[in-house]
């Protein structure tokens, strides 16, 4: 079995997916739409500009959904990035938004080709680098969604497929489908809920993109192993979050959000960040 930060010595901070390789650190564009991650946000021109920086400083990785809005991000990432020269975008459908804190699976083949075509036609493209399965839906047979991705797969209109949500036996009943190339999970230094899975995708070489990177709570307090790790870097608790996870294996794809430009500086800074063997071994031991 796989160890956890077991990956040598010197870690690429590019990761190959089957559209090319991406930079290790992404992007999420949740935290970019309105208040409570429901609406367009008030200031469309400042969302465009953060996507705009992200690119500037390197970062090639933009991670999407149909329900970030709903419907509002794919057109913040068009109007920014098309026509997407050396910039992957992925895009996710299959969790319906019926209001601001109201999520449905939804994983019928129909509603899944129809989330795709207007995801196409929201970014201006005619192929999709990386669609993801929001979630699995519990009353549709998982193999009948997988199976409507490798359709789309095999029609030209999606180049990867990817999973959200799932546990190990999920993804092994989907490869028996289509390839899958990337995982979203939830997972962060206080979450490590999915560390079997982690271990799964790094032995197969399937990216693992973190949802939620950052962690937030008692660790970022002012006492704790992550503020006292960060002070004797000189860099912040997000970086040294951050830089944890891209050590923690050589498949992690992080894609920390925010609407800040400040703090997209702050959080792409953590690519230069190498934490040493006693500081992350602490970072393991801390939750």
């Amino acid at each position: 079995m796989v160890t956890l930060h077991d990956i040598g010595p010197e870690l690429s901070t590019r990761f190959m997916l089957p559209t090319g390789p991406v930079e290790r650190l992404g992007y999420g564009t949740m935290s970019l739409t309105g208040p409570g991650v429901w609406g367009p946000p008030a200031d469309p021109d400042a969302a465009i500009a953060v996507l705009r920086r992200a690119a500037e400083l390197g970062v090639d990785f933009f991670d999407s959904a149909d329900s970030y809005g709903p419907e509002v991000t794919d057109d913040l990432v068009r109007r920014a990035l098309h026509p997407y020269e050396g910039i992957t975008v992925a895009t996710k459908a299959g969790f319906l938004r019926t209001g601001p804190n109201k999520w449905h699976p939804c994983g019928r083949p129909e509603y899944l080709r129809q989330q795709c075509e207007l995801s196409l036609r929201r970014l201006g493209v005619e192929r999709i680098d990386l669609f993801q399965l929001h979630r699995i839906d519990p009353w549709v047979p998982a193999d009948e969604q997988f199976g409507v991705l490798a359709d789309l797969q095999a029609e030209g209109k999606i180049a990867a497929v990817g999973l959200s949500a799932v546990d190990v036996e999920q993804i092994e009943r989907a490869t028996a489908v289509v390839d899958v190339a990337t995982v979203q999970n939830h997972y962060n230094l206080l979450d490590r809920s999915s560390d079997a899975v982690l271990r799964y995708c790094t032995e197969l070489g399937i990216g693992f993109i973190p949802y939620g990177p950052i962690s937030k709570g008692e660790l970022a307090a002012s006492d704790s192993p992550v503020t006292e790790i960060a002070r004797r870097l000189g860099a912040t608790a997000s970086q040294v979050s951050l830089a944890w996870l891209l050590q923690r294996s050589s498949v992690m794809l992080p894609i920390p959000g925010t609407s800040s430009v400040q703090h997209l500086e702050e959080n792409v800074g953590a690519r230069s960040l190498q934490l040493d063997q006693e500081s992350v071994q602490k970072l393991d031991d801390a939750a």
